[in-house]
């Protein structure tokens, strides 16, 4: 939806709580009920500001009314569902009222519930912000894989997507990303889109740690839908430039072990692990020839390395990488649903949510929860992860 008429929806929602909160707190009397329609105001304000393109918010003031702006798009977003939540209960109650099935005292109701709506909403917020902005934690993850060759076990990948380096999110975020991948010592490090929310110009400088990672094997990159929001190819350039592996539909073989004094391919091959990489689910929109293709990221690979990873940001790109017959895909951009009631509406698009599943009894996913966040700072019920992914031989 256009700027426009989005940010005339959304004043108009802020102005239904003001009308249907505000009279219900000034029941107990106090200036403190009055803090809410400033509050609503202030939030209606500011929510537009960071989809706006002006000179003056590059300043200093600027960038802190865009920080005030999508902290109160998440605080925003918890009141108005409480909001319509208590509606529907008072209703059903005054219904229960005038039916004489219970003698209840509704402006008692009344005020009770919009301070618990007010109270909940604000809780729900402070918590999702620290969440959002702590430094994502470790998950382990186990993949148990069928004739996984013995020298592959034990082989980790360190997982990173949907960082969304933009507004909110900077070089300090990302140094200390960077800082926790490397104390893992994983043998190859897996970026599954998303990366960033702006230009290369805006961002360099921010994105600039990520030179820093360090795996045994590299690490490997594929871009998200949000890399083609914000210029795809000059991202590309960006990364390539700080060292990093960028697979647009095409692959790499790893070996894994020194193979020196094989006799056959067949010994060279069995410790070799085939990385592949698509492009978003998306790309062929923006990019033509950017058209996501895992059949394509497998070309020329040798036949004799059964075990195939493949990098792609979305989890609907499942189905054509099991006709491709990949062992293991490895995505992002759901965010686990980043908080609720976002995490139900996830599976209207998306085959999985986050965690990992099995893909027609032929292939895991593993769907990462996201490394940072998306607009609000706010993280409740999906905590942002480090996915260390272990490959294991299936018992």
């Amino acid at each position: 939806m256009p700027l426009v008429p989005l940010t005339v929806l959304t004043t108009l929602l802020h102005v239904y709580m003001a009308l249907r909160l505000t009279p219900a707190l000034m029941q107990a009397g106090g200036a403190w009920a009055l803090l809410l329609p400033v509050a609503l105001a202030v939030s209606a304000l500011c929510m537009p500001l960071p989809f706006v393109q002006r000179p003056w918010l590059r300043s200093a003031a600027g960038r802190r009314a865009q920080w005030l702006g999508l902290t109160a798009m998440g605080w925003f977003s918890s009141l108005l569902l409480l909001t319509l939540a208590r509606d529907i209960g008072l209703l059903l109650a005054t219904g229960v009222h005038w039916v004489g099935l219970a003698d209840l005292d509704l402006p008692r109701w009344q005020q009770a519930s919009a301070w618990a709506a007010l109270g909940l909403a604000t809780a729900v917020s402070v918590v999702g912000y620290f969440n959002a902005r702590r430094t994502a934690t470790v998950r382990h993850v186990q993949v148990p894989i069928a004739r996984l060759p013995q020298q592959l076990h034990g082989f980790t990948i360190a997982q990173l997507s949907d960082i969304h380096v933009g507004h909110t999110i900077g070089r300090a975020y990302i140094q200390r990303i960077v800082e926790r991948v490397n104390a893992l010592k994983a043998d190859m490090v897996a970026i599954t889109g998303d990366l960033v929310d702006g230009t290369v110009a805006e961002l360099r400088e921010h994105i600039a740690p990520l030179g820093q990672l360090r795996a045994r094997h590299g690490t490997f990159v594929v871009t998200g839908n949000h890399e083609y929001y914000a210029g795809a190819q000059p991202w590309i350039d960006e990364l390539r430039r700080l060292g990093l592996h960028v697979l647009l539909n095409e692959h790499v073989v790893l070996q894994t072990r020194n193979v020196q004094g094989a006799q056959t391919d067949e010994e060279v091959l069995e410790s070799a692990l085939v990385v592949a990489g698509v492009t978003d689910y998306t790309a062929g929109h923006f990019i033509a020839e950017h058209a996501s293709d895992p059949q394509r990221a497998l070309w020329d690979a040798p036949p004799l390395v059964h075990t195939r990873v493949l990098l792609a940001h979305q989890p609907r790109s499942a189905p054509a990488a099991v006709e491709a017959d990949f062992t293991l895909q490895l995505s992002g951009h759901t965010h686990g649903g980043q908080f609720f009631p976002w995490n139900l509406f996830v599976p209207l698009q998306q085959p999985f949510t986050a965690g990992l599943h099995r893909v027609q009894q032929k292939m895991w996913i593993y769907i990462s929860r996201g490394t940072g966040y998306w607009g609000p700072p706010k993280r409740f019920g999906a905590p942002s992860e480090i996915a260390l992914i272990t490959l294991t031989c299936e018992r």
